[in-house]
């Protein structure tokens, strides 16, 4: 149990207290993660492989008995599951596949498409933190990605503090990513440095200099905080309202939390929205193309993935492409191009 196993960590083996919870430090993956590379021990290894072991273990129980007559997984989707409008997966639940291990990538593997087709995977790119540059108005943001820019190369020079053309290598991107990506959440200083390795004055100065660097997602936090304050909800950029009732919370700790809620839920929720637009639009365009024997299986987020046989992979690839790309319009007009990534493979593993 949790409490068993502070006990193991923090008094016999003494290593330092995570982050204080409700009911003593924390115990999960990603802080346990943080302090095996802070201060690694035998037993967090193997305790953190155990973890993940357990984890892939009750995926694939969980796909194992949601197999159909046909041979395929059938998912069920929520609207209303998430709070930002996202879809949900459930019965079972394809959106938790993991991507990031070796180990998660093998289950992918698995899904494989019919003899004479292939598993086409149309992935958003960087979309949240496309909208984020579109939102907050940040001019150096839209030229990267309208020129086509690896934005966490730029964002890394910039606070960095290196030269506009100064090479950077795969470590400082990295670091760079997880900032970009972090902000957008709006992260603490504290959450920042867990995720850096890093101390907690290390990590202000970073989203202090970030912030300079992008003044206009200043402005934006400043501005979403102020108004959610006031209405405790945010909207879209479609206009769909996202309730955000621990605003008026008595716990300074659960405003915080809603008020870096706030922050992302208009960019994820507009993300949201333009992906079921995409949907929405899908099929009757595969339908006039004559694309007949393409079919859109399956939402991962920002993710659509397809079956579609090999004789239309090219077409039904710019068609797939065309929508997605074109989702927003024409009720929304963004400042920054939408991006997308098409991959393909016998299975979706491979697809990535």
């Amino acid at each position: 149990s949790p409490k068993q196993l502070q006990e193991v960590l923090f008094e016999q083996l003494e290593l330092p207290k995570t982050r204080k919870t409700k009911t003593g430090y924390s115990t999960d993956a990603a802080v346990l993660a943080d302090l095996q590379d802070s201060h690694p021990h035998p037993f967090l290894g193997l305790l953190l492989q155990h973890r993940e072991a357990t984890k892939l273990r009750q995926i694939i129980e969980s796909l194992d008995a949601a197999i159909g007559t046909d041979g395929r997984i059938h998912t069920t989707y929520v609207q209303t599951g998430s709070q930002t409008g996202r879809l949900s997966s459930t019965d079972p639940n394809l959106q938790n596949i993991p991507i990031r291990t070796e180990m998660g990538r093998r289950i992918r593997d698995a899904f494989v498409a019919e003899p004479g087709n292939l598993i086409l995977s149309a992935d958003y790119n960087q979309i949240e933190l496309r909208l984020m540059a579109h939102i907050a108005d940040v001019p150096e943001l839209k030229h990267a990605y309208e020129t086509g820019q690896d934005i966490h190369a730029l964002t890394a020079r910039q606070v960095f503090g290196l030269a506009a053309d100064a090479p950077v290598d795969r470590d400082l991107r990295g670091r760079a990513k997880t900032i970009n990506f972090s902000i957008i959440y709006g992260i603490s200083a504290f959450g920042l440095a867990q995720r850096l390795g890093i101390s907690r004055g290390e990590a202000q100065e970073f989203i202090e200099r970030y912030l300079d660097r992008y003044h206009g997602i200043r402005r934006y936090m400043a501005e979403t905080v102020a108004k959610v304050r006031e209405d405790a909800f945010v909207t879209t950029l479609y206009g769909r309202r996202i309730n955000v009732p621990g605003i008026r919370s008595k716990v300074q700790s659960e405003r915080a939390g809603a008020e870096r809620a706030a922050i992302n839920a208009p960019v994820q929720g507009t993300a949201a929205d333009i992906i079921k637009r995409a949907m929405c639009r899908m099929e009757p365009a595969l339908a006039e193309a004559g694309l007949t024997g393409t079919r859109m299986l399956l939402q991962v987020h920002d993710e659509l993935v397809f079956e579609v046989p090999e004789s239309e992979v090219e077409k039904a690839t710019g068609v797939i492409r065309t929508v997605m790309e074109s989702a927003a319009a024409p009720a929304l007009e963004l400042s920054v191009p939408l991006g997308v990534e098409v991959g393909t493979g016998a299975n979706w593993g491979a697809a990535h």
